[in-house]
């Protein structure tokens, strides 16, 4: 697939002619992110807005003990950045390849200048700021109000409707390599509380889990919230 093509797929550019997306390609840089690389930090954080072109991403940020809290996980054809009034609420999080990356970076100032040049974009860049804002919030709600199962259920249904495949079975995969200790990022847990509240849905088979994989039994599941 040439870098036209894949551009195309992008929520925020699906709408672009091809005369557009050649421009945007002109105007951006293309990096390489091994998996396990760290592409940013509070403290590293520059304007601009980045296209993830393959692999994933992970946001998280770091408590004064060192804890960590996942707040979402963004896919091939999503977006995160700042530049000035335009946040994706990225500008403090620590963002990490948890696959082999390719970002796509266009810069503040080109950004700023492609933007005035296509005004259509404003709506979609809007709409992708509600949908973070609303995730990170409901999060947030889920840690302060949920007991433990209820978070680790309400965050399998998310992270399936991101990245779920359906198998030959009444389950669906997460494809996504998730450990015990990943999911505990997710939901403000020790990793031990994790495992023992995963095997109890596991006993009443609202999931199957393997090596670093977790499918869901999604009827059943969805009935528990």
């Amino acid at each position: 697939m040439n870098r036209i093509t894949h551009l195309s797929q992008f929520y925020l550019l699906n709408s672009l002619s091809e005369e557009s997306l050649r421009l945007i390609d002109q105007l951006t840089s293309l990096t390489p992110f091994p998996k396990n690389t760290c592409i940013q930090t509070p403290e590293t954080f520059s304007e601009g807005f980045y296209f993830i072109k393959q692999g994933k991403v992970r946001l998280y940020k770091v408590n004064r003990d060192g804890r960590q809290f996942t707040f979402d996980i963004l896919g091939e054809g999503n977006v995160f950045g700042e530049v000035d009034l335009l946040s994706l609420g990225t500008r403090e999080m620590y963002i990490e390849a948890i696959e082999d990356c390719l970002i796509c970076k266009m810069s503040k100032a080109k950004f700023e200048s492609y933007l005035i040049e296509h005004p259509q974009l404003m709506m979609k860049i809007m709409k992708i700021i509600s949908d973070r804002m609303v995730s990170i919030s409901q999060a947030a709600e889920n840690l302060a109000l949920l007991p433990l199962q209820d978070r680790i259920i309400s965050t399998l249904v998310k992270l399936a409707d991101q990245f779920g495949n359906p198998n030959s079975s009444a389950f669906q995969q997460i494809d996504l390599p998730l450990s015990h200790q990943e999911l505990a990022n997710f939901v403000g847990a020790s990793r031990e509380a994790v495992t023992v509240a995963l095997r109890a849905l596991a006993r009443e088979e609202l999931i199957q889990t393997g090596f670093k994989s977790i499918s869901i039994q999604r009827d059943k599941i969805l009935k528990k919230m």
